[in-house]
């Protein structure tokens, strides 16, 4: 992809991003899933009094994510749907930018992820990876290994072509 050039680890437009909230199926199991595909770290986690995981928050890498399980009555009430119950479609990518996509792409596809793309150099300046977890949500990790301004962004679309 040519010369690299110095970086920081995370863009500083996505130092401060929206911080998610979806619902799961099987919020525990979620959890458990992308502790060991993902490395996140459970902060904290509220049961819904009938059962089931009210809210939970999680970090993978330096993003937060909040979560919860669709089929909490709570949930229920305001309309919530997990991935599976919409035909296993979803309208929402979670990108999370992290030191080593290669590695947490390998670690994810052995505990049952299914890799949509694998670890490619990309043209925006990022090795980016699109993987899909049980619940149906689809993740993009990216290692951001290049700046790119927006002429080389377009030259290299144009290239592409």
């Amino acid at each position: 992809m040519g010369e690299h050039t110095p970086h920081t680890e995370i863009p500083d437009r996505y130092r401060y991003a929206v911080i998610p909230h979806i619902m799961v199926d099987d919020a525990a199991a979620a959890i458990d899933f992308w502790r060991r595909a993902f490395g996140a770290q459970e902060n904290f986690r509220v049961d819904a009094p009938g059962g089931g995981i009210l809210h939970a928050e999680i970090t993978i890498g330096r993003s937060v994510l909040m979560l919860g399980d669709a089929g909490t009555d709570e949930a229920e009430a305001g309309s919530f749907r997990a991935p599976v119950s919409l035909g296993g479609g979803t309208s929402v990518a979670l990108h999370v930018f992290v030191p080593d996509v290669d590695g947490l792409a390998e670690r994810a596809a052995a505990v049952g992820a299914e890799i949509l793309q694998p670890p490619t150099d990309m043209f925006h300046g990022d090795r980016t990876a699109v993987l899909k977890d049980p619940s149906g949500h689809i993740w993009v990790f990216l290692t951001h290994r290049e700046e790119v301004t927006e002429e080389e962004l377009r030259r290299r679309l144009a290239a592409a072509g």
